[in-house]
This record gives structure tokens, sequence and C-alpha cells, in this order.
């Protein structure tokens, strides 16, 4: 019986040492994902900010984009839009034709905002 119960130890004591080894293995692999994980991570985050800014500058440059074509559209006509300048000067420096009556309407949202108790409701 004493061999049966040394023998029994020995593989019991044989398997506790190889689940030890096993999980220290587990251990290091996972340490050594963890540390080449944390070498990627911060340009990852810097790749993303740097992306998200390229963004918002690409949505600025197509901005001034649509106001240049605007403005220059604009100044086109008034250059060579003799009833678009005369429309945009009467209507920039108050100016009306003899007999004329001018009806302005104020927009909506100006309407609104004089409109008491209407804000800082949430």
């Amino acid at each position: 019986m004493d061999q049966t119960y040394a023998e029994f130890r020995s593989r019991r004591e044989a398997t506790v040492w190889q689940r030890l080894n096993r999980t220290l293995r587990v251990l290091l692999v996972l340490a050594i994902w963890l540390i080449i994980v944390s070498l990627f991570v911060p340009p990852y985050k810097k790749l993303m900010r740097s992306r998200a800014e390229i963004d918002n500058l690409q949505q600025q440059v197509n901005e001034q984009q649509n106001l240049l074509a605007h403005q220059t559209r604009e100044i086109n006509l008034l250059k060579t839009d003799a009833t678009y300048l005369e429309t945009v000067a009467r209507d920039r420096l108050d100016l009306m034709k003899e007999g004329e009556t001018i009806f302005r309407l104020e927009p909506a949202r100006a309407a609104a905002k004089a409109k008491p108790g209407n804000s800082a409701r949430r």
C-alpha cells in the first residue's frame, strides 16, 4: 500500500507542478500581450486624433470654398448685372423709387426671440 500511496502522491505533486507551469505560461503570454498592446495604443490614439483633426480641417476648407464661390458669384453679378446691382443697392441703402412702397418682413426666428417666456425652457 505504501507504493500506491507514494505513486499517487508523486502523480499529484507532478499534476500540481504542471498546473503551476501552465498558469505561469498563461500569465507570461498575457504579460507579453499587454506590453505589446501598450506599445501600440498611444500611436493609435494619436492617429485617431489626427484623422479627426483632418476631417475638421477638411470641413473648414469646404465651408471656405463655398463662401468663396458665393462671394465670387456676387461680385460677378455686381460687375455685370445692373438689375442685381440696383436691387442690392436699394436694399442695403434703404432707397426706393418715387411712388414705390416697400414692405419689410422680419424673419420668424427674430419674432420668436422677441416673445417673452420663450427662452430658458428645457
